[in-house]
């Protein structure tokens, strides 16, 4: 029985660590790693795992077990339907979310949480913070919604939420918040995290740093503009249209399905692009960026700007760069009406 335990602890250690790195990992965008995201996966996989067996497993160790690669769904299915018969049971409900979670089943996590947070009154931090995390999951854009609320309403119970304070910053600096989003990952960093983890939120400060900097002369100049008008302030922001097209000797190295990222940024800048777009694998395709692809509202592409426009066929599905991704760039001045050609020639390292 020991072996069986020791065994089993390494295995989910080295589950738990092929999941985590990754997250920790800075993105090729520059914004920060999926912090929180890297510590529930590592609670779930390692804490989560252990309480679901603990509570529906078979601890008969006597007994031969049967393999079955369903395993994990089947106890999460029984712990279901115990909640119907008891569905008065908030740490089951809790318990039920994570487990969802960790199999990455992100619409019937939210359900969990709520059933949660609805038991609780609104008063539970991790019904509330797990619910927003797993709508987050399943649409990025709920940060920007209710999920977002949730954070806030979080950190009103909470402030010092680290759950809490790493949304909250991110749904802050969607909306163009930078000084809040600043703020929040400031109070993050001053709760002494793991060195690792103080140096992603030390770099990302210093990036908003530099767009807080910057911020105010690009006021200033679209204020001292002549003809600043409503109308012409419109008009003054700059999309990018890109023709992007594939070098025929990689075709054959792209994935099925594998999504293409295309984004514009400022060469040597760090922090989030200046607009992104998910597009499908179709070569040669015309794509255009403008103000609704910014990653933080009113510090998009700008006119008579230096910026790098990129392309990259992603293996892994996600913005980050991993070896093996197809891409390519260019590097040109923006002006009212920018044309750029770039060909995916390139494999990353």
């Amino acid at each position: 029985m020991t072996s069986f335990i020791l065994i089993a602890a390494a295995l989910v250690v080295l589950a738990a660590a092929t999941v985590v790195i990754p997250l920790l990992r800075r993105s090729t965008f520059g914004t920060p790693p999926a912090l929180w995201a890297a510590l529930a996966t590592f609670i779930v996989l390692g804490g989560g795992g252990a309480a679901v067996y603990g509570r529906l497993g078979d601890r008969a160790w006597t007994q031969p077990q049967v393999a079955n690669e369903n395993s994990a769904q089947v106890m999460v299915g029984r712990l279901a339907r115990r909640l119907e018969r008891n569905p008065e049971d908030l740490n089951g409900w809790l318990l039920l979310g994570r487990s969802y979670f960790g199999l990455e089943e992100f619409p019937l996590a939210a359900r969990a949480f709520e059933r949660a947070d609805q038991l609780a009154g609104g008063g539970n931090i991790e019904a509330m913070t797990g619910l927003g995390e797993a709508l987050v999951f399943d649409d990025e854009r709920q940060l920007s919604g209710r999920a977002g609320q949730l954070f806030e309403k979080a950190l009103a119970l909470d402030p010092k939420s680290g759950k809490a304070l790493f949304y909250g910053a991110a749904a802050a600096q969607r909306r163009g918040d930078l000084q809040l989003a600043r703020q929040r990952f400031q109070s993050l960093l001053d709760q002494s995290p793991p060195e690792q983890v103080r140096a992603v939120l030390s770099r990302q400060i210093a990036a908003l740093d530099q767009y807080l900097a910057a911020a105010p002369a690009a006021q200033a100049q679209a204020q001292a503009a002549p003809t600043a008008t409503p109308g012409t302030r419109q008009a003054a922001a700059v999309a990018i249209r890109v023709h992007v097209s594939l070098d025929p000797k990689l075709a054959a190295r792209v994935p099925p399905g594998a999504p293409c990222f295309i984004f514009v940024r400022s060469p040597g800048v760090a922090g989030p692009p200046l607009a992104v777009r998910k597009v499908a694998q179709t070569f040669p395709q015309t794509i255009e960026l403008g103000p609704a692809d910014a990653m933080i509202a009113g510090l998009g592409i700008q006119p008579n700007q230096d910026v790098e426009v990129v392309a990259r066929i992603s293996i892994s599905g996600t913005p980050q760069a991993h070896s093996g991704d197809l891409f390519g760039s260019v590097r040109v001045r923006t002006t009212a009406v920018t044309e750029v050609n770039v060909q995916i020639n390139q494999l990353s390292p």
